[in-house]
């Protein structure tokens, strides 16, 4: 195996020792975690057979390897970060509703005061 080789395998399977303890610990979600875990399994994969991406280009018509792995990890990238928004859009929401609900508790709880005081 060549020096480049066992640097990418090593590098994915201590980013995804760093991802499952990180989501043993609970400072990841699990499915966040989960994405991660591919990402690294990918990365050891690609180490260990570093001839897979050269097939995969030829397979697809790209004439140039690592153009195919660089596309692809921007695509991953851009579908990450659209899920990263779209959850993030869903908590805001959500918190944006218990304010308002909040809000409406604490005028009711107000207004009886008032009633019991007046």
């Amino acid at each position: 195996m060549a020096p480049l080789q066992i640097t990418t395998t090593l590098l994915g399977i201590g980013l995804a020792a760093v991802i499952l303890l990180l989501v043993r610990r609970d400072h990841l979600y699990l499915l966040h975690g989960l994405f991660w875990i591919l990402v690294a399994g990918a990365a050891a994969v690609l180490g260990v057979w570093p001839g897979l991406i050269d097939r995969l280009a030829v397979v697809v018509g790209i004439s140039y390897p690592p153009a195919l792995l660089l596309l692809v990890a921007v695509v991953i990238v851009l579908v990450k970060t659209l899920h990263t928004d779209i959850v993030n859009t869903r908590v805001e929401r959500d918190v944006r509703r218990l304010n308002q609900r909040l809000a409406i508790l604490e005028a009711d709880n107000t207004a009886l005061q008032e009633n019991r005081l007046g």
